[in-house]
């Protein structure tokens, strides 16, 4: 049922977002990373409105993204029903419920993808962007071993300026893991290495921006 909403909503929710986003994909390197996922895998993206999730569902248009998703957007109807229904996982942060991570990681050893915002939270304004990571994208791709997918958005939506995605080179938590460090500070280290590589492209995706 879930992959029958996904398909439902992208067919029908086409023209809509093209009107809405008409988003321009870059790539860091497309022979090393596209559009399509294949296997198990982990997309991080920094987190610019609550829109983002809608504009990765069409650029990763061919496999089902099932995004983590704070408990408040659940509570809001007919939002809710929605992104039950697209298979959002939900992360219950007012009762620390960590559940979301035994769903993520059921997925994502049964091939699926999963997708995190790891800032948790859209920055207040006066912030720096990105906000600190929180450890759950490092846990599993440390606890699962698949690869992790980085991509940036500018979060231009409904607006004149286009949205512009950069999708990043794959990469695996155990190359970023240093050695001789205990359970807790190795997820630390590898949480802190995947924020910096989003730092990193949303670099190249502004200068590739600014090449218009």
């Amino acid at each position: 049922m879930i992959h029958f909403w996904n398909l439902f909503v992208k067919l029908t929710g086409w023209p809509v977002q093209f009107l809405c986003f008409r988003t321009k994909i870059y790539y860091e390197d497309r022979r090393a990373q596209g559009r399509r996922i294949r296997g198990g895998a982990l997309v991080i993206s920094n987190h610019t409105a609550v829109y983002d999730y809608a504009v990765y569902l069409f650029v990763f248009w061919s496999r089902l993204l099932r995004f983590q998703m704070a408990e408040l957007l659940f509570r809001k109807k007919p939002l809710g029903s929605l992104l039950r229904a697209l298979g959002g996982i939900r992360v219950d942060r007012e009762n620390m419920d960590f559940g979301f991570l035994d769903k993520s990681r059921a997925i994502l050893e049964r091939g699926g993808v999963v997708g995190i915002f790891p800032e948790s939270r859209l920055p207040r304004p006066g912030e720096a962007r990105p906000l600190p990571f929180k450890t759950s994208a490092a846990y599993l791709a440390l606890l699962t071993g698949v690869p992790v997918i980085p991509v940036v958005t500018n979060g231009s939506y409904f607006r004149r300026e286009r949205a512009r995605v950069m999708i990043g080179r794959p990469l695996y938590a155990a190359d970023l893991a240093p050695e001789g460090l205990g359970e807790r500070e190795t997820v630390r280290a590898v949480s802190e290495a995947l924020r910096e590589r989003i730092i990193e492209l949303e670099k190249k995706l502004h200068d590739e921006t600014e090449k218009r």
